[in-house]
């Protein structure tokens, strides 16, 4: 390991970060009408959009469809390589599709661009090279092409997943606009991890992991329908093989217990050991989930 003064590394940091920026920089000075036609696309798509992309590609796709997810458009990362053995499935003809790839010439990505094409989904593909095949097959080619990679000798992709981080985040801001989607539908996405009742419980399996243990099932309006917590993924996994592409609301408790931002802490820790629960959705006047209060939450806060 080479020795390095502090300066020395504080330098080596900041010449990647300035070099990043520049990357995004020089793709926001060529952004022009694609970029409408993209968003245009993703408006008028009736289905989900679908995101794919291969290796670090791939991971910058995942998170551009958690973008989307969280700001009302239904998105979803596809594998291309899964979607050639059965994920395919998950692809219906009203969905459009973003494809990541910064060569465009993956062999990897042409049978699902080749499927892609024979359902009709439009393809939005987002590549460093406007010559390759994958932006010859798409509707709309968005430039993330960068002059330099960050990593020396260009061992792992830097500069140029960032530059397609931001093209996704700009996509789905601009979507956000044009369809109108405002804080308070925002807010009511993101009670501690809610669902629509029709979304699939492998979606559920997802945020129960990450939610500790509940989730909460809304309607298009952010209203509590009903709860799914880690108990009910358990029985459902008791009695059903295929349990993953069942919808949450067949599985979620109705009429679950419930507090308010006003209830008093201790009120809503006798709920949760009358009725041996860990968490409660808290509701507004209206009966939507503003957040979800967890037991341990309140142990540590001394309430209990």
């Amino acid at each position: 390991m080479s020795r390095m003064e502090p300066g020395d590394l504080v330098e080596r940091g900041r010449r990647v970060l300035v070099l990043e920026a520049d990357a995004i920089r020089r793709v926001a000075e060529r952004l022009g009408p694609p970029f409408a036609a993209a968003v245009r696309l993703l408006a008028g798509a009736q289905g989900r959009i679908i995101v794919s992309g291969l290796g670090k590609s791939g991971l910058i796709a995942r998170k551009i469809a958690a973008t989307f997810t969280s700001t009302g458009t239904p998105a979803t990362f596809l594998h291309p390589v899964d979607s050639l053995h059965g994920d395919l499935g998950i692809v219906g003809r009203d969905d459009a599709a973003i494809i990541l790839s910064k060569s465009g010439a993956s062999e990897e990505l042409f049978g699902l661009l080749q499927q892609l094409k024979r359902l009709g989904v439009p393809i939005i593909a987002v590549t460093g090279n406007s010559d390759a095949a994958l932006a010859r097959q798409a509707d709309v080619v968005l430039d993330a092409g960068v002059t330099e990679e960050a990593c020396p000798e260009t061992l792992a992709p830097t500069a140029s997943t960032t530059a397609a981080l931001a093209l996704g985040d700009a996509l789905a801001v601009a979507l956000l606009e044009v369809k109108g989607f405002r804080r308070e539908a925002f807010a009511a996405l993101h009670p501690g991890g809610a669902l629509r009742p029709e979304r699939p419980m492998r979606e559920c399996v997802v945020l129960l992991a990450e939610k500790r243990g509940t989730v909460a099932v809304v309607d298009e309006r952010g209203s509590l329908l009903g709860v799914v917590t880690a108990g009910d993924l358990t029985r459902l996994m008791e009695r059903a093989e295929a349990f993953l592409d069942i919808p949450v609301g067949e599985v979620m408790t109705q009429a679950p217990k419930t507090t308010t931002p006003d209830e008093l802490a201790g009120a809503a820790v006798r709920v949760m050991e009358q009725h041996g629960i860990m968490a409660l959705p808290v509701l507004d006047g209206g009966r939507r989930v503003v957040g979800m209060v967890h037991l341990h939450d309140l142990m540590r806060s001394g309430a209990v």
